[in-house]
């Protein structure tokens, strides 16, 4: 295997590299098209050139690549220097294929603020403002819509994009009055999106990096993760839409067949290993050292890039005004942190005054960072991850612990937990009232639950709570919870069908008897 350059053992920290590529960004109008040749004949209007929306893009940044814009870069720099520049000097060009630092910890993208701040708040709120809504490639995406503080330096046509992001945030009238006495309680549907989770907001950036390492010729072949499902289905359809061939490991028989039909329908080579995630984690990693396949899982700091457009998100729908509380379902923490780290960037970039306050909510079976946050965060201990309805969170040795830690400390955060038949039925009730959840996002409700109960989290309190997948992924969780075939659970907010003869009257009698118990 020496002898064949192409599988020569991935490096885990190259001498660090300071050399950056850097690339316009700004957002000027597209160019207007070309006035018709003169002609003897009638004057015909004028034919709109026949350009995609790539090419639009790119025939813009043709015409205005020679003028004299800002210009703003980012590296990987070592998780340790973010919160103690002075420990390291140590920095990676992005185009570097590098996981971790020399020492072994994790790496953070690291943007120019100083570039950045040339700019103020203003600024930045109406040229984001200015993109929604749009097909212009690619600020069409709530994700690329910020671009400057995502991969600044991706040329337009290396990105991949479904448009993923500017995903809907529900006002959670009925249950927020109903069930919790709140006023003011939103749902950000993360799950409202390409492959129906949040991964996608970080696949895109991801994959468009490989996208521009593979024109570069860097040694990749293709892309790995391992997953408990929705990384998985992201990172299969980013790199079908790429052309770029996908591995993915999932453990066998832990997750829906909703979430495992999806890589097998976008052509992802797939393996369905006899262990855990934390045991498919251990074999991608190792693999990703030996083989040309760049590792997509959250170690790698890029999709925290894209995820944290969701915070931004936020603060934008709510007319640059930050809520009181988000809480985020966590399993291998990176999204946590992700949230902290885009109202972060708002903060110190002028467009909101504060950060919320951040509550990352546990399944008790997979609970490592509860219980390191009830202890005081004294001693961290990875736990084995029993099984869970909210499978994509059953993870007991979490990658992004440190990221998570840091999250919490900087913006007097909690963690929460929530058992099996707490999750199932928050979800249940949160259905009850027009909405349709995954499990994950009945964890972040039973910990706003909780909260409410002790009064940490007031009645007119703005809090957020982040739905990170479509409940359409684990209907077979609905439909066992709801025939209360889960067991030792009451399942107290089944709704089972109601068995009717075929004839009027058992008809009439059945609905009678339903009308006079909703009857006020």
């Amino acid at each position: 295997m020496a002898a064949f350059s192409l599988f020569s053992p991935a490096h885990i920290a190259p001498k660090p590299n300071l050399h950056f590529i850097k690339a316009s960004t700004s957002d000027l109008p597209k160019t207007s098209p070309l006035p018709p040749s003169p002609s003897t004949q009638p004057q015909q209007p004028p034919l709109k050139p026949h350009h995609n929306i790539r090419e639009e893009a790119r025939l813009h940044n043709a015409a205005t690549n020679s003028t004299n814009h800002p210009r703003f870069t980012a590296k990987y720099v070592p998780f340790t220097a973010i919160s103690d520049p002075s420990s390291s000097d140590e920095s990676y060009s992005l185009d570097e294929i590098v996981y971790r630092s020399q020492s072994g910890s994790l790496l953070d993208v690291h943007h120019d603020m100083s570039a950045l701040k040339h700019f103020d708040g203003a600024y930045w709120r109406n040229l984001f403002d200015s993109r929604i809504g749009k097909t212009t490639w690619p600020f069409g995406s709530g994700v690329w819509s910020k671009k400057e503080w995502v991969l600044p330096e991706i040329d337009d046509d290396d990105i991949i994009s479904a448009f993923e992001g500017n995903s809907n945030l529900f006002w959670a009238e009925r249950y927020g009055k109903q069930f919790l006495g709140m006023n003011d309680l939103w749902v950000k549907h993360c799950g409202i999106s390409h492959t129906g989770s949040f991964k996608d907001l970080g696949m895109t950036v991801l994959v468009s990096q490989v996208n521009r390492l593979r024109k570069m010729n860097k040694p990749l072949v293709g892309v790995g993760c391992a997953s408990t499902g929705d990384t998985s289905a992201a990172l299969s359809a980013y790199c079908a839409a790429a052309g770029i061939p996908s591995i993915v490991f999932l453990p066998a028989n832990r997750i829906s067949m909703a979430q495992l039909v999806q890589p097998i329908a976008n052509g992802a080579f797939v393996l369905s290993i006899d262990t855990d995630f934390d045991g498919c984690m251990q074999l991608i990693r190792e693999v990703t050292a030996e083989l040309p396949i760049y590792l997509a899982n959250s170690l790698n700091s890029l999709r925290l890039e894209g995820q944290k457009t969701a915070a931004v998100e936020i603060v934008q729908q709510f007319d640059w005004e930050e809520p009181d509380w988000v809480i985020v379902p966590g399993g291998n923490l990176g999204n946590i942190y992700a949230f902290y780290k885009g109202f972060s960037m708002c903060k110190e970039l002028g467009l909101v005054d504060r950060i919320p306050r951040l509550v990352c909510a546990q399944a008790a079976n997979a609970n490592p960072l509860y219980l390191y946050f009830k202890c005081g965060w004294k001693e961290f201990n990875p736990v084995k991850a029993n099984t869970t309805f909210a499978s994509a969170i059953q993870i007991g040795d979490p990658v992004s612990i440190d990221r998570a830690v840091h999250a919490l400390k900087n913006s007097n955060g909690i963690v929460e937990e929530a058992t099996e038949e707490e999750l199932m039925d928050a979800m249940a009730q949160a259905d009850s009232t027009g909405m349709f959840t995954c499990p994950h996002t009945g964890v972040a409700l039973t910990a706003l639950i909780k909260l409410r109960k002790s009064g940490v989290i007031g009645p007119t309190d703005k809090t957020v709570v982040v739905s990170t997948a479509h409940g359409l992924k684990f209907t077979q969780s609905k439909i066992d919870y709801h025939s209360k075939d889960i067991k030792d659970m009451a399942c107290r907010f089944a709704n089972a069908p109601v068995q009717v003869k075929a004839d009027f009257g058992s008809v009439m009698d059945v609905l009678k008897k339903y009308l006079l118990s909703k009857a006020h």
